[in-house]
């Protein structure tokens, strides 16, 4: 079937459809939609439910809504009091101009510092949203540690940053089978498909 993604992420999409192949996902800039719905959730789980009705607004007709999926997804820092988390995207952003993922991982590495304790995930929420009052919603995470320095070209966002000790690699060094198989996105997207091949 086809499935709306409710995002401008094209890493996202990338991804999703690698954990979905027998879909075909489609987001908002395929068809030339404009699409930045205010994330004023206090949680993922939220602010991902706020992302998929917004697109199902947009681009079901009345009365026949059609399926949406939407994530949010950010990274909490136990040293940072959880923080970036849900404002990940818009961590050090000021006057509504988003910094480039490098420059999010630059700030987030001199706020850091020298701090001993490192520990910190990956949170993805992701909701299957079929109408207003019916849908799938999991969340799953990916537990590391965050280095000194970037490390690797793969991937995207805070990638470079979070280190896996059980893989002795970044985030951004994993093939992408295998990041897609244990990140926090692939698990609550294969969990989503588990769910699709059950209706």
């Amino acid at each position: 079937m086809t499935i709306w993604f409710a995002t401008g992420n094209t890493g996202k999409r990338t991804e999703l459809a690698a954990i979905l192949p027998r879909h075909t996902i489609k987001i908002p800039a395929d068809e030339g939609i404009p699409f930045d719905p205010e994330e004023t959730g206090a949680t993922f789980a939220e602010n991902a439910l706020i992302k998929a009705r917004e697109l199902q607004r947009l681009v079901s007709k009345p009365h026949s809504p059609v399926p949406v999926i939407a994530d949010d997804s950010g990274i909490c820092v136990d040293a940072l009091g959880g923080r970036p988390g849900i404002h990940s995207s818009r961590y050090g952003s000021e006057g509504g101009l988003k910094l480039e993922s490098a420059d999010r991982n630059t700030l987030l590495l001199k706020e850091l510092g020298d701090n001993p304790l490192r520990s910190a995930r990956f949170v993805c929420a992701m909701a299957l949203l079929w109408s207003d009052d019916r849908f799938f919603l999991v969340q799953e995470t990916l537990e590391g540690e965050i280095i000194r320095e970037e490390r690797g070209t793969g991937g995207f966002g805070f990638d470079p940053i979070l280190y896996l000790p059980q893989f002795d690699r970044t985030v951004a060094e994993l093939p992408e089978e295998e990041k897609n198989r244990i990140s926090h996105r692939g698990k609550a997207g294969m969990a989503i498909a588990r769910f699709l091949g059950g209706q």
